[in-house]
């Protein structure tokens, strides 16, 4: 049984759904709250509010994530801001040389997403005419390591100075700094040790883009230091949490810098919302995929996610799924302040790799998960194996097919065992990996994830726990740098 759009993505949940998986009765114990959720997705796109859903300040917040695939003037993305973006690509095409991307959370993981997708491990290995003008990337401030942070600045300097002894000027980095209030730890310590190091730096020109919260009128940090510097500026808007960023300007502004189809991009997640406005949920994907992970999870435990992209490039979406949904659905209390302890466990893995470390786990260990596979159809430059040792009966047997093809038969083998031994899974295929297809999958989920939100009766759009720590944190910082002080 599967689902299967025009546009060739399809949904196949044969394994999680009929005779001692989650059965047509689970579903309908939710049909009133299927309803009601199904209504609540209506009103957020007309109106952006959601029942009960408050700012970290405790103020009522607009939730604008549906509107963001709309590219219409009065939207979050607009044509003017379109047009912005593309400023940024044609300023940084064949004149800058890297592009140090900071930020953590959604601002990390949705701009991995983009960058593995479109331009893969080796993209820094080749040369500036392989890449079409475009810089190198390289990902900065999603932690706090004092290692990494000083291999990142060697790595620019001795850049520089190769470039320098090539007689080929100075050499233009750009630190493309993420964040909505300008205070994150993680992001500004990282950027301030590499903007300090660079900055006097003879062989380096180093520019700052900043991604911040636009208001001008309560400016955070990093808006004011934007302001005061020139730096060129663009939005972190009210109304979208970071694991919904990607399809703004936290996610576009890294994809500018590589030449990513933000165009496509967008016209994939505005297809999919276009189908998850459908009232039957056999036709909803994204209501579909929730009510049945929610009715696994209710009904028959099977509370851990397992998200296993089948392709090195996706391992990034299972990183940036792992955030939407644990943030989203990991609440103490739902809607009513009443304590719940909601939440669905989510956890990364990639084919084939995990069949070699964690299937044994999913064959054999508790009846606690669902694995969700991610396959794409057709691959792009696909490999033939060749019969390399034809006097080698092992080896030979594996020749004569293509790398893709043996991949598919490790997924389908993976998820037939599984089967086998009642253990729930599902499929969603991309017919090909491009920024299209890429776009609905990503927005179907994070769709999903928003009906789940409203079955359970929990709040998917904040994140209080996310503050505990930050409240903790702040003090500390300030005991360890007085310490720091008193013995100077």
């Amino acid at each position: 049984m599967s689902l299967t759009l025009k546009s060739g993505f399809s949904f196949d949940y044969d394994n999680l759904f009929g005779e001692g998986k989650v059965t047509k009765e689970d579903l309908e114990c939710y049909k009133d709250d299927l309803k009601k959720a199904h209504e609540a997705m209506k009103h957020m796109r007309e109106t952006g509010v959601i029942r009960a859903h408050l700012s970290k300040d405790g103020d009522p917040e607009k939730v604008l994530f549906s509107q963001l695939p709309y590219v219409e003037e009065g939207h979050l993305n607009s044509p003017s801001s379109m047009k912005h973006l593309q400023e940024l690509t044609d300023h940084v095409k064949n004149h800058t040389d890297t592009v140090v991307s900071l930020g953590i959370g959604g601002s990390y993981l949705g701009n991995k997403v983009i960058f593995d997708v479109h331009c893969g491990e080796f993209w820094n290995s080749e040369s500036a005419e392989e890449r079409g003008g475009f810089p190198k990337v390289i990902f900065s401030g999603n932690n706090i390591d004092p290692r990494r942070t000083g291999d990142v600045i060697k790595f620019l300097k001795r850049e520089a100075k190769y470039k320098k002894l090539h007689g080929q000027g100075k050499y233009n980095v750009m630190l493309l700094v993420i964040s909505k209030s300008g205070g994150t730890l993680d992001t500004m310590s990282n950027f301030m040790v590499i903007y300090d190091a660079l900055k006097d730096e003879p062989d380096i020109d180093v520019e700052v883009v900043a991604v911040t919260d636009p208001n001008e009128k309560n400016p955070t940090v990093l808006k004011k230091l934007a302001i005061e510097n020139g730096w060129p500026q663009y939005s972190v808007p009210d109304g979208v949490g970071g694991r919904f960023s990607i399809f703004c300007e936290v996610g576009l502004s890294l994809a500018a810098c590589v030449g990513f189809d933000i165009k496509s991009f967008l016209e994939g997640a505005k297809d999919m919302d276009k189908e998850c406005q459908k009232d039957d949920l056999w036709e909803n994907p994204a209501m579909l995929n929730a009510a049945l992970k929610f009715a696994a999870s209710e009904k028959h435990g099977r509370d851990i996610e397992v998200m296993m992209p089948y392709g090195d490039y996706l391992k990034s979406v299972s990183e940036w799924y792992i955030q939407l949904l644990a943030e989203s659905l990991g609440k103490q209390f739902n809607k009513e302040g009443k304590e719940v302890c909601y939440g669905r466990t989510p956890c990364v893995a990639v084919g084939t790799t995990d069949m070699h470390s964690q299937t044994q786990q999913h064959q054999e260990g508790k009846l606690n998960k669902i694995v969700q596979f991610v396959k794409i159809d057709q691959w792009k430059d696909d490999l033939t194996i060749p019969d390399v040792f034809p006097d080698v009966p092992r080896l030979s047997g594996m020749a004569g097919v293509t790398m893709g093809q043996a991949l598919e038969v490790a997924r389908q083998s993976n998820a037939d065992a599984l089967k086998s031994n009642h253990r729930f899974n599902a499929c969603f295929t991309l017919p090909k990996l491009n920024a299209y297809h890429l776009g609905e999958l990503l927005y179907m989920l994070a769709m999903s994830i928003a009906y789940e939100g409203e079955l359970a009766d929990v709040d998917a759009f904040n994140q209080p726990g996310v503050e505990s720590y930050k409240r903790i944190m702040g003090p500390k910082l300030a005991e360890v740098k007085k310490a720091n002080e008193a013995h100077k």
